[in-house]
């Protein structure tokens, strides 16, 4: 049976940690509109062509309507960051999404960005000492990848330094696949949302200088601001996003630099490389997780082939990254590449909101490993390297190192 005769199982089986899978370079040349099936045992179709995910994601015809009673279910389970009902709250299209954005886009800056600078280089300075206090060798990912976006979107939020290591958990929980059941996932849930609500009602008898201030300061929609609800999911959606996707990232793409170790003698050769090395490892990155799902609310046509509508659309940005016909040696660590129009953050309305703050993590992280950690090394070897499974966010489970 040929690839475009066969219902494949998604996401693609792959045991490689940073290597993609090899049906992805054959789907993109044989079948760009795959069959697969979800963990949920519902069917969807699989993007791997770089003009067609991007082209999906900006067509207001795909929607994130995953709540929809015909569209595909992801988990067994179902629910989750896609498909729950928290997904509806924050307006999916149109001017009400781009009033949303226009709110809370304004904490995400590149000036911003480059005024927290400073914090988070200190930040990562001293995660960074406790590690090499603790001794070689070292988790990298629970060290210094995971704490470090916590620290900084708990921050920006005005969440208590006390509160940061709740939020793996409840993460963990609206990612899931296959990982927890559906008991634990909406009891999770609703711990979250209780906290949330509390936090909030702290925040409206004493506003601080933060994000959920300003957006409870701004009144209701009447006043031009965004509901109770709105607020909260928002506060949920930011602490989910802000860490969860960065803080995999953080590990993946130490380790691969630190898996060719000419990739990292020429960032120490030559630190101006660091901006292009983030670049490259968020387009390269084959272990980014399910990819982005959508809904198509009317019928159409891609590469020949007719959808209809209620089909649901899995875009795989990370295929579609390594699409020849995107970008020239595709598959190859290139630390100078430019352009480099990388999918990895999305595109059109609803490209990720976040992305200057993620991007400004990454360049701090190699900033001040390349700093104090200049003999940093693998204490694995690449093969040993296991990824996360059963969750929407890819990611590796430890990044053991020594210096």
């Amino acid at each position: 049976m040929t690839i475009d005769e066969q219902v494949l199982p998604y996401p693609i089986p792959n045991d490689a940690a940073l290597q993609p899978p090899a049906e992805w370079a054959e789907l993109r040349t044989k079948c760009p509109v795959a069959h697969v099936e979800l963990p949920s045992g519902d069917r969807a179709r699989l993007l791997t062509r770089y003009e067609d995910v991007k082209r999906v994601l900006a067509d207001p015809r795909f929607t994130r309507q995953l709540n929809a009673p015909d569209a595909a279910r992801l988990s067994a389970d179902g629910g989750g960051v896609f498909s729950s009902e928290m997904a509806t709250i924050i307006p999916d299209g149109g001017e009400e999404h781009q009033h949303w954005r226009r709110l809370v886009s304004k904490w995400f800056t590149a000036k911003r960005m480059n005024a927290m600078r400073p914090a988070m280089a200190r930040i990562a300075e001293d995660l960074i000492d406790e590690m090499v206090g603790r001794g070689a060798p070292g988790d990298l990912k629970a060290s210094l990848g995971f704490p470090l976006p916590v620290y900084v979107i708990c921050d920006m939020l005005g969440v208590p330094a006390e509160d940061r290591d709740r939020f793996s958990y409840w993460s963990d929980t609206l990612l899931n696949l296959t990982r927890y059941g559906k008991d634990e996932i909406e009891a999770a849930q609703a711990e979250f949302f209780q906290y949330m609500t509390d936090l909030l009602a702290g925040k409206r008898a004493e506003p601080g200088e933060d994000l959920l201030s300003e957006l409870i300061a701004a009144g209701g929609p009447d006043e031009g601001g965004l509901s109770d609800l709105q607020i909260l999911v928002t506060g949920m959606a930011l602490l989910v996003a802000g860490h969860e996707t960065t803080a995999n990232m953080i590990g993946k793409m130490v380790a691969m630099l630190l898996a060719d170790r000419a990739r990292w003698e020429a960032l120490l050769a030559d630190p101006t490389l660091i901006r292009g090395t983030v670049e490259e490892s968020l387009r390269l990155d084959a272990n980014s997780g399910f990819g982005l799902p959508r809904y198509l609310k009317e019928g159409t046509e891609i590469d020949g082939t007719e959808l209809p509508r209620g089909t649901t659309v899995i875009c795989s940005m990370a295929a579609a990254n390594r699409d020849e016909s995107a970008f020239e040696a595709a598959g190859e660590f290139d630390l100078t590449r430019s352009p480099n129009p990388h999918l990895a953050f999305g595109a059109g309305a609803h490209s990720c909101l976040g992305q200057a703050l993620a991007r400004t993590e990454l360049q701090v992280v190699l900033e001040v490993l390349l700093r104090k950690l200049p003999t940093l090394e693998l204490a694995v070897p690449e093969a040993e390297l296991e990824r996360v499974e059963g969750l929407a966010v890819g990611g590796l489970r430890t990044v053991p190192v020594r210096w």
